[in-house]
């Protein structure tokens, strides 16, 4: 794809226009096929780039954030929203977004438009991900996912296969939508949610701590060919963190008070890590342990220790 003269300049080398106000909800537009493979955007005689930081925010780009009815989701969007980004918000429940929106667009006076949308249907996200890539991107968080627990060969592995969609190749399809973009920008943020859960194998917790090895491998592997771009690329590897989500209440109990991190502490120290282009941020101690006994502790060890601890958030 060769780059214009114009898509030399790094979004953020302009002083940022006031964000229109205003609420969006509309269907996924625009076609587009992203070129393939990577673009070649450095012109002649440019290296690498020295840090840089993010894009500034501007009436015409975007923070996307998946996931975002809920949870961290919520709080990444609010965390933005914050720091002056207009919203691509994404989930399935369209009514809890435009809430969501709404509220974001009252208190910070940013543009929030929403995409009501199952990204673990691959047909259904293709819109979404044709969109992107016409899109000026600013920030890509790519956090929705879900978890099961108990034995694989238990569960509705129709819904199994829907975590791997969500989990894994969601994040892949929609980073690869944005990239080429950034790419020619010589700008942008990818924000991958994956876990602690996927440094280890982890019985009872089969799909989701595989599939989260995906995002964490996949996370800092792009960061390692992103470097000099412009581009930053930063992993959350969270354990339990404390949201308003209801599901939640079904582990809540069986997991001690203290273990947990709140939602809107994990979202600032994610996008101020995202900013630093730091390669991984792991919220709370108990999950920097987990962590620290995925990457270096005995995986047949880690494994029984692990498996018996989810085994018990599996019992009904």
């Amino acid at each position: 794809m060769p780059c214009h003269a114009n898509s030399r300049r790094r979004t953020g080398d302009a002083l940022p226009l006031q964000p229109q106000r205003g609420l969006t909800t509309r269907a996924g537009a625009g076609t587009r096929t992203p070129a393939r493979g990577l673009p070649e955007c450095a012109p002649p005689g440019m290296g690498r780039l020295p840090d840089v930081s993010l894009p500034l925010p501007t009436a015409d780009n975007r923070a996307v954030v998946t996931g975002a009815s809920s949870g961290i989701g919520t709080a990444l969007a609010e965390e933005l929203a914050s720091r002056g980004y207009s919203l691509i918000l994404v989930a399935r429940r369209e009514d809890l977004l435009n809430q969501l929106a709404q509220r974001l667009t009252d208190r910070y006076g940013i543009t929030a438009e929403v995409r009501a949308v199952d990204l673990s249907d691959r047909e259904a996200r293709q819109p979404l991900a044709k969109e992107l890539a016409t899109r000026e991107i600013a920030i890509l968080a790519n956090n929705a996912g879900v978890a099961t627990f108990g034995p694989l060969a238990k569960l509705d592995l129709g819904f199994e296969r829907d975590i791997m969609e969500l989990n894994a190749v969601a994040v892949h399809d929609l980073t690869l939508a944005v990239l080429p973009g950034m790419l020619e920008r010589r700008a942008g943020g990818i924000l991958i949610t994956g876990s602690a859960a996927g440094n280890m194998p982890i019985p009872n917790n089969t799909t989701y701590a595989a599939s989260k090895a995906f995002t964490n491998t996949f996370s800092e592997s792009l960061r390692g060919e992103l470097k000099g771009t412009g581009i930053h690329v930063t992993l959350l590897a969270p354990g339990p963190v404390r949201t308003d989500n209801p599901d939640q209440d079904e582990v809540g109990n069986k997991i001690p008070e203290f273990i947990w991190v709140t939602a809107a502490h994990t979202a600032k120290i994610t996008i101020d890590a995202l900013a630093r282009n730091k390669m991984r941020v792991v919220p709370g101690l108990i999950s920097k342990g987990m962590s620290l006994a995925g990457q270096f502790g005995p995986r047949s060890i880690t494994s029984v220790v692990a498996g018996a601890a989810y085994k018990k958030l599996g019992e009904s």
